[in-house]
């Protein structure tokens, strides 16, 4: 699940902290996207599921961990003894360089990557502030300074990733160079308009997450 919550990508309702997972299963993750027809009957996976599935396929798999640092290694670190292939076909990434960083610790031939986007500390990803006190705002707009600041000097480093997943508007000919430079691939993220794919593989020449490789979708802010 992506969400603290289960309205988004399901047909149920409360957070996703109040149900056990027979409740989960028992959720229809297919209610709300555009291709409900073609997928009636699917089920929210556990993390080995969703894996084996992506594997059949021969897709690349983003871990996209949210926190729980501990937790999360140790789970991940028996899925790559279990499936060494995922060596090669994978990449944890997450906004929490703790988690990098520790994941690597655990094993370093796991491929890394640091998410990123400006001002997230104290705006959510459509701009709008967090806070409405005027002093926590400024409070953590400051540290979102100097998580920034951070991440691009020297936390990329120390978490050894290979990849650094940028929100897409943030993304320009020359910091991909920079990044380069470092021996570090720059990834966009969410890229879903036919204008912005074009510019990604045409202008910039790296790679991108979006909602669709085979259609125009709507803009991802």
């Amino acid at each position: 699940m992506h969400d603290d919550t289960v309205e988004r990508t399901t047909d149920g309702s409360g957070s996703l902290r109040d149900f056990t997972f027979e409740e989960i299963r028992k959720l229809n993750p297919a209610a709300k996207h555009r291709l409900w027809r073609d997928f009636r009957g699917e089920k929210v996976p556990t993390l080995k599921e969703a894996v084996m599935e992506c594997m059949h396929y021969n897709l690349i798999i983003y871990f996209d961990v949210k926190g729980h640092a501990n937790q999360a290694v140790d789970a991940l670190k028996l899925l790559y003894l279990e499936y060494p292939r995922l060596y090669n076909s994978s990449i944890v990434c997450s906004f929490i360089p703790e988690i990098v960083y520790k994941m690597r610790q655990s094993d370093r031939n796991v491929v890394t990557a640091l998410t990123h986007r400006p001002w997230s500390l104290s705006h959510f990803g459509d701009g709008k502030p967090r806070f409405d006190c005027f002093w926590k705002h400024y409070g953590y707009m400051m540290m979102d300074v100097i998580m920034d600041w951070s991440l691009h000097n020297f936390l990329w480093y120390l978490c050894g990733v290979s990849a650094f997943l940028m929100q897409k508007n943030y993304i320009s000919q020359e910091y991909v160079r920079q990044w380069s430079s470092r021996g570090v691939q720059v990834v966009g993220w969410t890229v879903n308009t036919l204008t912005e794919k074009m510019y990604y593989e045409t202008v910039l020449e790296t790679s991108y997450i979006t909602d669709s490789l085979v259609e125009d979708c709507d803009p991802h802010y």
